[in-house]
């Protein structure tokens, strides 16, 4: 009789194991979707450095601009890759 006891507390408490973990499946697909909108946020903010850095490089190379010019450059760039990433996230 002790053991149909344990038997029958083994199994209940399996199964509300089991019914525990089946009630936290459905909050991962928001925290999912989320990370992956703030990965693309970051992946578009990096690739706006990048293109500014190099924007930077390349006007300062042909000496089109003044520095000051080529620096506002950089700036607006990068400051459109900020928007892009708000447009991503939000």
């Amino acid at each position: 009789m002790v053991e149909s006891r344990n038997g029958l507390w083994r199994r209940t408490s399996a199964m509300l194991a089991v019914a525990a973990g089946l009630l936290t499946i459905p909050d991962a697909a928001p925290a999912t979707n989320q990370s992956q909108q703030r990965q693309q946020g970051r992946n578009a903010n990096q690739a706006a450095k990048h293109e500014a850095r190099t924007s930077k490089v390349d006007c300062r190379a042909a000496n089109q601009k003044s520095n000051s010019q080529c620096r506002q450059d950089k700036r607006d760039t990068k400051q459109e890759g900020r928007q892009q990433k708000r447009d991503i996230k939000y």
